[in-house]
């Protein structure tokens, strides 16, 4: 359990970095759309939605970054991006399951192992702070 809770800036560090990822599609919104969702866009109201979209997203990889090497928002750094990584996949499971086939279902499959293990820590890390029994 220590050694999780110790070590974990580096399971933050490759989350973040998978996570700003998502800047591609600020970039290629029209690729970023197509790779995860195997659509087109239509409209540039399409265009700036997925722009910002791939922002926010990209800006939650540098969040957790952050956080893997400042102890003191590590916490809030995990609550805030597994917040938004579990909507997506509440969002995708509930009114998306067409996208799954798509990086969309990639992404789902990878940002519930992402917060299975921000969970974890968070539990542990609790746990490691209080007073041994013996």
């Amino acid at each position: 359990m220590n050694f999780f809770v110790s070590g974990f800036k580096w399971v933050m560090l490759i989350s973040g970095v998978l996570t700003c990822t998502m800047f591609f599609g600020l970039i290629f919104p029209e690729e970023s759309l197509k790779s995860n969702f195997g659509e087109s866009i239509h409209s540039r109201a399409d265009e700036i939605l997925v722009r910002n979209w791939s922002a926010l997203i990209g800006l939650m990889g540098i969040m957790l970054i952050y956080g893997a090497f400042v102890p003191v928002v590590r916490k809030f750094s995990l609550i805030i991006a597994g917040t938004s990584k579990l909507i997506f996949i509440c969002l995708i499971l509930s009114l998306g399951q067409t996208y799954l086939d798509f990086s969309a279902g990639t992404a789902v499959i990878v940002d519930s192992l992402m917060l299975i293990l921000f969970a974890m820590y968070l539990y542990f890390s609790r746990l490691s702070k209080l007073p041994v029994q013996g």
